[in-house]
């Protein structure tokens, strides 16, 4: 081979390489989504409120949702180890190890239970109180002026604890909340007391499908707000539409 044919086809080689490390990587055609088990938001059967909202992200444009129940922290393990592509349910940049897209697709409404004889808590008044929450939720990274507070491995516990004083409220998303309120034998007993919203993301893998699947997510959940498409699912599971306000991270 001539010297220029050489010098030609080494130059069309590393054009090749350049252009193929420059695209996007390519769209998987299925996403493995992982979230502890919500009563009607993200039952183990693949039912419940946020696995319809995400089947309506992903499935029209060809992308499988594969749905796994696990505990929430063994949720955030099987996506570090590959096992899954996201977790469902955190908060905003909650984990370094994540990669989080600019949406979220829904909003905790947080709650303090606690005795009815006990003062109302509110953000400001937190430090007081000796707070519980269960472990790997990290509200102290998300609640003002949280100072003491202990992390419990299960919620069947908690009524035992606000009633004999070993802490004064129990933290948690209203769902679980009201799941802890029914099993009270005198419910007036207790009170909720509402404290903050905080948005709830997709947690992807940091891999070349979880970017892919990051972008794919933001560009259809900019359709979906701006349609109004998915009015309908929390209609449906009668939950508060989260999409009227501003509705994605700055």
């Amino acid at each position: 081979m001539t010297g220029w044919r050489l010098l030609l086809l080494l130059l069309v080689l590393a054009a090749s390489v350049v252009k193929a490390a420059d695209a996007p990587p390519a769209t998987p055609g299925q996403v493995r989504l992982v979230s502890e088990e919500w009563l009607d938001y993200t039952n183990a059967d693949g039912s419940g409120l946020a696995w319809d909202v995400l089947r309506k992200v992903f499935e029209p444009v060809g992308v499988k949702v594969r749905t796994l129940s696990a505990p929430y922290s063994r949720a955030v393990g099987l996506v570090k180890r590959g096992e899954a592509d996201a977790w469902v349910g955190s908060y905003r940049e909650e984990n370094a190890d994540n990669l989080y897209p600019r949406w979220y697709f829904d909003m905790d409404h947080i709650y303090a239970l606690g005795l009815a004889s006990r003062p109302v808590p509110t953000p400001q008044t937190l430090g007081r109180y000796r707070l519980a929450w269960v472990r790997g939720y990290d509200y102290k990274n998300y609640l003002p002026n949280v100072e003491h507070f202990r992390e419990i491995q299960r919620r069947e516990g908690i009524l035992p604890m606000l009633e004999h004083d070993r802490v004064d409220f129990y933290i948690d998303a209203l769902t679980e909340v009201d799941y802890v309120l029914e099993q009270a034998p005198d419910p007036k007993l207790f009170r909720r007391s509402h404290l903050v919203e905080l948005p709830l993301y997709l947690a992807f893998g940091r891999t070349a499908e979880g970017k892919a699947l990051r972008a794919l997510f933001d560009q259809r959940m900019d359709k979906l707000v701006a349609s109004g498409e998915l009015r309908a699912i929390f209609e449906r599971w009668q939950q508060p539409y989260p999409f009227d306000g501003e509705g994605k991270h700055p």
